[in-house]
């Protein structure tokens, strides 16, 4: 029965050739489609995962831009006039006027604020990670850089 790499401690290194683990150049040659196949596979789901979590921030961002608009676009209707009527009842309507704007335009502008840190936040939909990981598995099968066996 073949051994795995585990099976051997630091003062017992593992048969280089002939031994009973060492695989024929054909074998390996068999075996390197699957393993392509593999990598290709993993690096699509590293991508998949990293897209998710990078276009959650984006779509919360834009989600809460809308809902700013849509405040900013009842501002100017309902509940403005509701508000100034109100407060026209203790002050001159003129002044109810402002004041009722004035809560409104906050409003709006804490939320685009807090829809931009989103956007920020999410650095872009690129794959970076992705793409770093793929370089890497270049070099590797070229042979440079530092590599896991």
């Amino acid at each position: 029965m073949p051994r795995s790499p585990r099976d051997y401690d630091a003062t017992t290194p593992p048969p280089l050739a002939g031994g009973e683990d060492a695989r024929s150049l054909v074998q390996l040659l068999r075996e390197l489609p699957s393993i392509v196949m593999e990598l290709l596979r993993a690096e699509f789901e590293q991508f998949k995962r990293e897209l998710a979590r990078k276009s959650k921030n984006f779509g919360f961002g834009t989600l809460l831009f809308a809902i700013a608009g849509g405040i900013a676009f009842f501002m100017l209707g309902t509940l403005t006039t509701a508000g100034i009527l109100a407060l026209a009842n203790v002050m001159p309507a003129w002044a109810a006027a402002l004041v009722v704007s004035g809560v409104l335009l906050v409003l709006v502008i804490i939320l685009v604020a807090v829809g931009i840190a989103l956007f920020k936040k999410s650095t872009g939909l690129v794959p970076t990670e992705t793409i770093d990981s793929i370089v890497q598995d270049a070099h590797a099968l070229k042979g440079e850089g530092r590599f896991d066996s």
